[in-house]
């Protein structure tokens, strides 16, 4: 069934004190018969007084179980309990008042089919996921480049500042080049609706839950992108944002009560010092300014401990993965959210779809604050659910530092196997999400300076090391940008996706040699990477770094694939028997990259990295 609401709009002046038509709306939208979560809270949001009023429902398999008012009488909050044979179709609820009645209906559907299989799959160790900001990759539908009514008229492409006109069509239309690259999964920026009068371009102030954004589609388009992208037998992950929403959202604008968003005497910006979250000398008052502290002015900062509020969130996130078919999370701004509300949303994810994978932004420094906030063998009094994050301490503390300092006792490349050691602090390190950039961060083709060798040892790392590995739209072919002055400037277009671009750089013909080679650098790694056990499920071997030097091996009882990694400025020689552990019964290797055969010992270049496989 197409999720349909009828609002059905009648006269009269018992109801509302005057004879204006009434509008009413419903969070969640529809429902469906069949999951877990029955219990199902509906917020009720009319243009006129509502609380009033006598509601009912007769419909086989629903009860309303609670009716709760808030201090603003617009709002009604309906408990309801959804049997599991309860009939599908149109709910009609019945808001009455002096002898009139205004119904409108509520769709509960069948759940889509496959119940979490065939979608809700979670992302893993085998898949190679392409973070799209959808605004800035495609234009395949011209006609949504400006939507009447909505408060962002901009469409210029020559300013970062400004819509420039991408969408979900237009990454539907690029699918095939994505799974030529190697992509198994595609996590998308924000999708819901950032009816905000500017800089909307990224996503992240979402004005209603419920809702596509008309200018990348709307729901249709995303429906149909998710049914194309599961067609490939790829995958989609969902961006949520639990911490803030923007500014017009209808909840702030015209707010149910005073308590759905934390407020203060005056504006107050989160101190984004993760540390006072566990830091057992913490102040109470700073961990509050952390936790309940704004982003920004224009996005208010939800108040998660109102279990309204929690409500609301959690059925977001159950109806979105059911009705569009997500596969995975990622979760914006995690450590920022109620630590307690989110153990709550995840834990609901997991008993409705229990192969679906959750993975949380943790933008930290240190490998111990990074783990607090995901499932973890410390032993502290809270524990985290959340599966993992977005590795920032191997970047911040590993590649970059491995390609852009000199070798020392802690520096240059000493800071990846530094780093991975820690890796005993997670329950499952596999999980974490290792990347080079995004949509916040430097092109890392800009933070080696646009040194082609370092980029290849950076995206033979990405493909070979533990965990998810993540790139970012454009990696491929050399985007660059730094976030100075303006972290638009590594949000740019990739050319070839509008009709005007005098190049296409989703063609080899339209890429530079330079381009083709790094594409295909990618591509050739990604490929074997599917078809390595060892990379998808192995385990890891690190050895120390020596002078610049770096070996490590990703291995199971059947396959072992040795990375070499020179960062230092001088050829370095290999020989096998340095390394017996892992190539004791090997005799010979293959280079993934050009299929050179070495026996026993081979010399490799500076500032290169070799992936062999093992015979």
């Amino acid at each position: 069934m197409k999720k349909l609401i009828l609002f059905i709009t009648i006269s009269f002046s018992l109801f509302y004190g005057n004879a204006q038509d009434a509008s009413i709306h419903l969070y969640p939208t529809n429902w469906w018969v069949g999951m877990k979560w029955n219990k199902i809270q509906v917020l009720v949001h009319a243009d006129k007084d509502i609380a009033d009023c006598k509601v009912s429902i007769k419909h086989a398999g629903i009860s309303i179980q609670k009716i709760n008012k808030f201090q603003n009488k617009r709002y009604l909050a309906l408990d309801l309990l959804i049997s599991p044979t309860a009939k599908t179709g149109d709910v009609k609820i019945n808001f009455s008042s002096g002898g009139i009645t205004q119904t409108v209906f509520w769709p509960l559907d069948k759940r889509r089919s496959g119940n979490g299989i065939s979608y809700a799959q979670g992302v893993n160790a085998s898949d190679l996921m392409y973070l799209i900001m959808p605004d800035r990759f495609s234009n395949g539908d011209e006609t949504n480049d400006r939507v009447v009514g909505m408060r962002d008229q901009t469409l210029r492409r020559d300013t970062v500042f400004n819509r420039h006109g991408g969408d979900l069509k237009g990454i539907q239309n690029h699918l095939d080049y994505l799974q030529d690259l190697g992509v198994t999964a595609l996590w998308l920026n924000p999708v819901l609706e950032n009816d905000m009068p500017n800089r909307t371009e990224h996503g992240y102030a979402i004005t209603d839950h419920y809702k596509v954004d008309a200018r990348l589609g709307g729901d249709e388009a995303y429906k149909n992108l998710a049914n194309a992208i599961h067609a490939k037998g790829m995958k989609l992950i969902q961006d949520a944002i639990y911490n803030h929403c923007g500014l017009y959202h209808i909840l702030y604008q015209d707010q149910p009560d005073s308590s759905w968003f934390h407020r203060w005497p005056q504006f107050t910006q989160t101190s984004y010092k993760d540390q006072v979250v566990f830091d057992p000398y913490a102040s109470q008052d700073q961990k509050d300014i952390f936790f309940n502290g704004w982003f920004v002015k224009s996005m208010p900062d939800w108040n998660q401990k109102n279990s309204f509020v929690e409500n609301f969130l959690i059925q977001n996130a159950l109806w979105s993965v059911e009705e569009f078919g997500i596969d995975g999370w990622r979760i914006d701004t995690y450590a920022y959210n109620d630590l307690n509300f989110m153990n709550h949303c995840n834990q609901a994810m997991y008993n409705e779809y229990p192969h679906i994978s959750i993975f949380g932004e943790t933008w930290v420094h240190g490998v111990l604050n990074q783990a607090y906030f995901c499932e973890s063998n410390l032993n502290i009094q809270f524990k985290s659910n959340l599966q993992s994050t977005t590795d920032f301490q191997l970047l911040f503390y590993g590649i970059q530092p491995a390609l852009n300092e000199k070798f020392g006792w802690t520096e240059g490349v000493t800071k990846i196997y530094n780093t991975a050691a820690y890796d005993f602090v997670y329950k499952n390190p596999m999980r974490q999400v290792i990347f080079l950039d995004n949509h916040d961060l430097p092109r890392f083709y800009s933070i080696v300076n646009e040194d082609t060798a370092k980029y290849k040892i950076a995206m033979s790392w990405l493909l070979t090391f533990r965990g998810v590995p993540q790139l970012y739209y454009g990696d491929e072919i050399l985007m660059t940008g730094t976030t100075s002055p303006n972290d638009g400037y590594v949000r740019q277009d990739f050319l070839g996706g509008w009709k005007t671009d005098s190049v296409n750089k989703f063609l080899p013909a339209g890429r530079t040699n330079k381009e083709n080679i790094l594409f295909n650098h990618i591509k050739k790694l990604a490929i074997f990477r599917k078809q390595s056990a060892a990379l998808t499920t192995g385990k890891l071997m690190q050895y120390i770094p020596v002078d610049g030097l770096y070996v490590y091996f990703r291995y199971t009882d059947n396959e072992t694939v040795m990375c070499v990694m020179n960062t230092s400025d001088k050829p370095k020689e290999i020989n096998f028997a340095d390394y017996k552990e892992r190539t004791k019964s090997s005799t010979i290797a293959e280079d993934v990259i050009n299929n050179q055969v070495y026996t026993t010992h081979f010399s490799i270049e500076p500032m290169s990295m070799k992936v062999l496989k093992m015979n």
